[in-house]
């Protein structure tokens, strides 16, 4: 069987609290692990999306329109549905598997998400990404 969950590639959510939001695979796990047997991911997504940004905007309101929530999450193979996107975005040294041990991990892994997807809108790299999916 070819192997096409991999790292950078985009999916989109079909379960639980974040359903329909686009995230992207950091790590797989194919053989499951001790407590999770099962094929299951880590995935970074986008909780919130950045707004629509106009040119007679200022500085400050462009700022505030281009501002992304992040979530870090392990999520089931079943509850992923792939896309044909990758994301060029190096997420491996800041969301590991350890950090979703405590909530301090959790939320300074989601910190350091959000600003590096935030400096990846701001290069317009990626637009498919960062638009919301509408169904």
């Amino acid at each position: 069987m070819v192997k096409f969950l991999k790292t950078n590639k985009a999916v989109v959510l079909l379960q639980g609290r974040y359903a329909g939001r686009k995230a992207m695979i950091v790590r797989s796990f194919d053989d499951g692990t001790r407590d999770r047997p099962y094929g299951h991911c880590l995935v970074a997504g986008i909780k919130k999306y950045p707004s629509k940004v106009i040119r007679k905007d200022s500085a400050k309101k462009t700022a505030k329109k281009s501002r992304v929530k992040c979530f870090v999450k392990l999520v089931n193979y079943r509850h992923l549905m792939p896309t044909r996107y990758t994301l060029d975005v190096d997420l491996k040294d800041v969301v590991t598997a350890d950090c979703l041990q405590s909530k301090d991990g959790k939320v300074t892994a989601a910190k350091e998400t959000k600003k590096r997807l935030e400096d990846r809108f701001k290069t317009g790299k990626n637009r498919w990404f960062f638009t919301k999916l509408r169904f």
